[in-house]
């Protein structure tokens, strides 16, 4: 265990350089965001999920364009998977980056809800509650069997159609001890074990019986076959399994877990080519899960691990990494704040204040603290993305053309003016942004790397935009 130790000291010294040379590289920018920019960038950044719900619309919608979709969702298998989240520009339930979507969405809750105002814990509640329900319905209904997906990407890739008028296969894809997915149900057991905590229900049975399936049926998500890869291939599932029993731990407020962790470290120390992967996403939880083990015990027996560990991505190329990694940053910085401790580069220490600028740097970057003077969330600001990548917002809405628009025709509108400006605003919606290594941007659908927005960029800014409403 010592050698293990030394090496995650190294690997934590090894993240905090690279945080601190990003920080001291960071151009300073000339606009400076109040507490009431924060706060209306909040407000955006939870509506956008309105945008991506899937099934029967509550009366409450108030993203007024999008319409009921998907209403026959697991009747291929005699299930009613209606509900959740597209989880892009395109029509197809992907169930791993929901789930995480869920987990960063309840983790925002959890260390920031304070800061949140009353309507706007009653926005964030219910799209974590929009999401949660969905994964209930997928792991819940049929013993061994967790339904994963929902949507064909390959032909729903060949057709550009709104939401409402799609007609390409709704085929399920599930995984069961024959065909496992550690990976998916791990992060499903992470993400319901947060919303236990956030909801204070027994949804944490539902997520300790999928993490023991995880454990006992092992194998990649990728079993699953073309309907996973290339969309979202999965790199591994050890960590999905550590930070699903993280959360467990934190969720039942017990230890149960921490031998299983501490022998899952020890495979990913002796396994993992990549062991100081800086990464944090819906695929990679390294990094993610180091900041929560230091959160759940008050001993030093994980604090020892990362001691002085600042965690982060100096190369991130998209938004998701930014809005990931920077919500790690300020929860480090809040428990540096809380034992009143620095962190250590070499033979050098900086204070937890340089962890919160460089995360405020980053949230101020997406807002328009950018060399093109723009902000990257839909809606915000005056200057924002026109062509995002996005079919439901790039086509006419059912409130101004009632009759279908099919496949070969929403090409028509693809393949026009790439520049022009989407019929319907997606209101919140952040883009991958500028990814060439420059702060370049180019605002075409076409270009759905830098236009395409995600769930999982959204999910974990809220909780910064909260604690900044409150604090800046």
């Amino acid at each position: 265990m010592a050698a293990f130790k030394s090496t995650v000291v190294f690997y934590s010294a090894l993240l905090l350089c690279t945080a601190t040379m990003v920080a001291v590289m960071m151009p300073s920018g000339s606009e400076a965001f109040n507490r009431g920019d924060y706060a209306e960038a909040l407000s955006k950044s939870i509506m956008f999920f309105e945008g991506q719900r899937s099934g029967k619309l509550p009366s409450s919608q108030r993203i007024r364009w999008r319409k009921d979709s998907a209403l026959n969702d697991g009747r291929d298998v005699g299930v009613d998977l209606t509900g959740g989240y597209y989880d892009a520009g395109d029509n197809v339930k992907f169930g791993f980056p929901m789930a995480f979507t869920a987990t960063m969405l309840a983790w925002s809750i959890i260390e920031f809800g304070e800061f949140y105002s009353v309507q706007e814990m009653y926005q964030a509640r219910v799209a974590l509650l929009w999401n949660t329900d969905y994964l209930m319905k997928a792991t819940a209904q049929i013993p061994n069997r967790m339904f994963v997906q929902v949507g064909d990407p390959n032909t729903d890739h060949s057709c550009w159609e709104r939401p409402e008028d799609m007609d390409t296969p709704r085929n399920t894809y599930e995984i069961n001890p024959s065909r496992p997915g550690s990976e998916v149900a791990a992060e499903t057991a992470a993400a319901l074990a947060a919303a236990s905590i956030v909801f204070r229900s027994s949804r944490a049975d539902q997520a300790n019986q999928l993490l023991d399936r995880a454990k006992a049926y092992r194998g990649s998500y990728d079993s699953v076959g073309k309907p996973v890869c290339p969309f979202y291939c999965s790199h591994g599932y050890d960590d999905e399994l550590v930070w699903g029993a993280a959360w467990l731990n934190k969720a039942t407020n017990s230890r149960q877990y921490d031998q299983y962790i501490a022998r899952g470290l020890e495979t990913i120390r002796v396994q993992d080519d990549n062991i100081y992967d800086t990464e944090f996403g819906w695929d990679d939880k390294h990094a993610g899960y180091y900041i929560l083990l230091l959160q759940n015990n008050q001993d030093l027996m994980y604090e020892r691990m990362v001691s002085g560990g600042l965690l982060f991505k100096s190369n991130g190329a998209n938004m998701q990494s930014v809005t990931s990694l920077s919500f790690l940053l300020m929860v480090y910085a809040r428990y540096l704040w809380k034992v009143n401790g620095n962190v250590q580069c070499g033979n050098k220490q900086f204070p937890a204040s340089r962890l919160y600028d460089l995360a405020r740097s980053q949230v101020d970057y997406i807002m328009g603290n950018n060399p093109m003077g723009m902000s990257y969330m839909v809606g915000y600001g005056n200057k924002w993305p026109r062509s995002i990548h996005h079919r439901g917002a790039s086509l006419p809405s059912m409130d101004s053309h009632s009759q279908r628009i099919s496949c070969a025709e929403g090409w028509n509108y693809f393949n026009g003016d790439p520049g022009k400006w989407n019929p319907n605003w997606l209101i919140g919606a952040v883009v991958g942004g500028p990814n060439d290594g420059s702060d370049h941007f180019d605002d075409s659908f076409h270009e759905s790397a830098q236009t395409e927005p995600m769930t999982y960029i959204n999910a974990p800014l809220t909780g910064l935009l909260a604690y900044f409403s409150k604090n800046s």
